[in-house]
């Protein structure tokens, strides 16, 4: 049996009376990836902040790496490692100096404390960037330097809150494979994102959060194959008689609405039978305007549970005094 790392139950958290976390609870198994995958604003970075004691335990419980994040906070600050959402790099320090000082700061030994450093710069590609002080680094060069200062300390669990926003495409896809070799070598990752991508191709398990509250959880896989085979993307020229009609066919297994068209899911090989639906509409009077076939994504995942697309509204409500802590 894999024993859990990350213990959360009943977790609530509230600023005044905004409520950004209502009563979840979950685990996390030493040694996945596992990510919260949700919009701004539903509540997953200030669930990370409480499990790396930023924020106090309000109401209900969490345990990191065997310690209580409410009575032992010390304990959990050094078994774990923080990429925070925001760059929190000295700009007038260079990338061996950021480092140094991490180490310095954990009270690791000289000997271990450089070895460490020249190992973790050759992890992220930093060598040749060791002397150049970080104003002069590009966006995913700080992000990886920000992950090397986050592992100085081997920690049990490395905490990533939206590791990759900012980045183009291309310099996304060599962070994850930086998050999956850090992953290999032994360490739990607890990953915040609103890229759908990122989730599926990153995480052992994902949990889709959405207004403060855990709506599923899953292997990505498992959770798209929730919705069936295939699905067929369908506007026509009488939406609401085609949902009725093809209600009545066994293979369809659910019908969700959009603002224009309605999106099938289907329960066998659409290929075989997009055919026989169209048929049938065509055989109504129903005319196709639009017709597309596709597996299920994470984005029809999110949709299938929520009613809507992932939405982008912002921040989180935070106090002040997280703010400026988040900014040292």
């Amino acid at each position: 049996m894999v024993d859990s790392i990350i213990e959360v139950s009943g977790l609530v958290h509230s600023y005044g009376d905004f409520e950004a976390v209502k009563g979840i609870s979950f685990s996390v198994e030493a040694g996945e990836i596992f990510s919260f995958l949700g919009p701004n604003g539903a509540g997953k970075s200030t669930a990370i902040n409480v499990l790396t004691t930023l924020l106090p335990v309000q109401q209900g419980s969490a345990r990191v790496a065997g310690f209580d994040v409410a009575s032992e906070p010390a304990k959990v600050r050094s078994s774990i490692g923080i990429v925070f959402q925001e760059v929190t790099l000295d700009r007038d320090m260079t990338c061996w100096e950021i480092l140094e000082f991490h180490g310095s700061l954990y009270r690791m030994p000289k000997k271990e404390r450089r070895a460490r450093i020249d190992e973790l710069l050759e992890l992220v590609e930093l060598e040749g960037k060791r002397d150049t002080l970080t104003k002069h680094l590009s966006g995913g060069m700080k992000r990886r330097l920000e992950i090397a200062r986050g592992l100085m300390t081997r920690p049990k669990v490395l905490f990533l809150d939206e590791p990759t926003i900012g980045l183009d495409p291309q310099t996304r896809r060599r962070m994850w494979d930086y998050i999956k070799s850090v992953n290999e070598e032994g360490t739990t990752i607890f990953l915040t994102t609103h890229y759908m991508d990122e989730a599926d191709q990153l995480s052992n398990r994902v949990s889709i959060i959405d207004h403060g509250q855990i709506i599923a959880t899953g292997p990505a896989w498992e959770l798209k194959n929730m919705l069936g085979a295939d699905l067929i993307f369908l506007e026509t020229s009488n939406d609401a008689a085609a949902r009725d009609l093809l209600r009545k066919m066994h293979e369809v297994t659910g019908i969700q609405e959009k603002k224009a068209g309605f999106i099938v899911r289907i329960s066998q090989d659409g290929t075989h039978l997009l055919p026989g639906v169209m048929d049938e509409l065509r055989n109504s009077g129903i005319q196709i305007r639009t017709v597309n076939l596709k597996k299920p994504s994470m984005d029809d995942v999110f949709v299938h549970f929520t009613g809507r697309d992932l939405r982008d509204e912002g921040q989180e409500h935070a106090p002040a005094a997280l703010s400026r802590a988040l900014r040292r």
